[in-house]
């Protein structure tokens, strides 16, 4: 395998940092064994494997046997913060507010991120009895009605992959066109006991999903005969966020 070399980072004097980004901006090409990664830094193989152990134990990096080393945990909770900071969170928090003052259950925004969904922004219900979706969290895209809006909007060569996720390929294929036909899905306890939820997309100008919109709450409150009647609102307040991102954008 034919590893190019990372262009050197800023000198900023900091001699330690400056090397140590080069590492992580190596590995962000894809993963990076040891003899890889001095190949594409031009480091030495001792300075290498130091500072690869360093970044290892910080959580910037992760160790795959077989692989090498890739992009760590503590880097994707830091860019899942900083996503929560970009305009399609800061654009979707009043909206999400007036969803769950209107339907009275807890409203989240998530984005995709490879094979799971993320949170970028979440309202709470007042009901005492709600679900909670953390900002950061990670969730399945084959569970639950925004992994599949999220999904449904995906090139259809990437559904079948997903199938060994609800053991039903015909049937998760099913749900994904009817989604993407009527423009919003339901769900009703596929990601957890108890949870159902309705979610619709947040487009992009060229008709691409950017993100998923979803209230959810007790499956009591939201089986799929009661969900229905909040699939008005929740189409509505995607394309809330979608005039309020054109907006931010010109």
């Amino acid at each position: 395998m034919t590893v190019s070399r990372t262009p050197a980072t800023v000198d900023t004097g900091v001699g330690v940092l400056d090397r140590a980004v080069q590492i992580v901006r190596a590995v962000d090409q894809g993963a990076r064994t040891l003899t890889q990664l001095v190949d594409a830094t031009g480091l030495t193989k001792t300075t290498t494997y130091r500072l690869l152990k360093a970044l290892e134990a910080h959580g910037l990096l992760r160790f795959e046997g077989g692989f090498g080393y890739r992009l760590g945990p503590l880097l994707f909770r830091l860019g899942t913060r900083a996503a929560a900071d970009l305009p399609l969170a800061d654009a979707a928090r009043p909206v999400l507010e007036r969803l769950t003052e209107s339907t009275g259950e807890s409203s989240q925004l998530y984005v995709r991120f490879d094979d799971v969904r993320v949170c970028v922004a979440a309202v709470e219900s007042p009901n005492e009895l709600r679900t909670i979706v953390r900002v950061g969290a990670e969730l399945p895209l084959a569970r639950g009605s925004a992994g599949k809006v999220l999904l449904a909007w995906a090139p259809v060569a990437e559904w079948d992959r997903f199938a060994d996720d609800v053991g039903d390929a015909a049937r998760l294929r099913h749900q994904l066109v009817t989604a993407y036909r009527r423009g919003w899905a339901q769900s009703a306890e596929e990601r957890e006991r108890g949870v159902g939820s309705v979610s619709a997309p947040v487009l992009g100008p060229a008709g691409d999903v950017v993100a998923a919109v979803s209230v959810s709450g007790p499956v009591a409150r939201m089986r799929a005969a009661l969900a229905r009647r909040y699939a008005p609102a929740v189409v509505a307040a995607a394309r809330e966020i979608e005039s309020a991102l054109q907006l931010a954008g010109r």
